[in-house]
């Protein structure tokens, strides 16, 4: 495989997942970490991704302005923000997750809208903020270097006192069988509470993302009630999807 084919594979991996490690991608790769080192290095010289110690983040994972160049997939995302959106009716209390997706869900708000948004997610919160009559209230704790969400048994404990009417959950990997993964442990645990307290759970995922799995679960197929992708519900890749009863957006 040729380093501009091979950088390629490992810029679509970091933006798709979010963050990626030397080791997995040199399994995945068939190369040594060292030329994953190499590569990552060269890609964050050239402002493509933000490279962290053991592996990288994706640069669209630091963007707090509404860039779209850097925002990857940013027309799917906006689609599924739209319809995700149409979920929401004034007086819901909401249990929102980070990522750009749900950024996109913050941003393009209905702004007569009076909901209640709980989140662990300090970007997130810094957009429903500036929502004129919705409430925001951020649950605090040890914000995670790479996901800028609050972690750790204070938070947990937190969520465990609200019952949200329903939670916007923004995915790394998702598969009809294995279900809801991710790759940190301290993310996991916040998640899995989330969807614990929550009466109903929307998924919210781009479709490269269908059929993909990390190392750490997170919930089953059948904790979760709507997939919102960027899609038709009548595509075939949501077929598996629909047949595990979960309704489609």
């Amino acid at each position: 495989m040729l380093k501009k084919e091979r950088q390629a594979l490992i810029l679509r991996e970091v933006n798709l997942h979010n963050k990626v490690l030397h080791a997995d991608l040199s399994r995945q790769l068939q190369v040594s970490e060292d030329t994953i080192r190499r590569d990552l290095q060269e890609l964050s010289e050239e402002g493509k991704l933000v490279k962290v110690r053991g592996g990288a983040l994706s640069k669209s994972f630091h963007v707090y302005s509404y860039k779209e160049s850097e925002i990857y997939k940013y027309a799917e995302k906006t689609t599924i923000a739209r319809k995700a959106v149409t979920l929401l009716s004034d007086g819901m209390l909401v249990l929102i997750s980070g990522g750009t997706t749900n950024l996109e869900v913050a941003r393009i708000l209905p702004p007569e809208l009076q909901v209640t948004f709980y989140t662990c997610s300090l970007p997130t919160a810094l957009q429903l903020a500036e929502h004129p009559n919705s409430d925001t209230i951020f649950v605090g704790g040890r914000i995670s270097k790479n996901a800028k969400i609050s972690t750790g048994g204070q938070v947990v404990t937190t969520l465990r006192d609200i019952r949200p009417d329903l939670c916007l959950m923004g995915t790394n990997s998702l598969d009809a069988s294995l279900g809801l993964t991710d790759s940190d442990w301290e993310v996991v645990e916040v998640k899995k509470t989330m969807i614990q307290v929550s009466d109903q759970v929307a998924v919210l995922s781009i479709s490269d993302k269908l059929q993909s799995t990390q190392k750490i679960r997170v919930c089953g197929i059948d904790e979760v009630d709507y997939l919102i992708t960027e899609l038709s519900p009548d595509e075939p890749i949501l077929a598996p999807y629909h047949q595990a009863g979960l309704k489609l957006l």
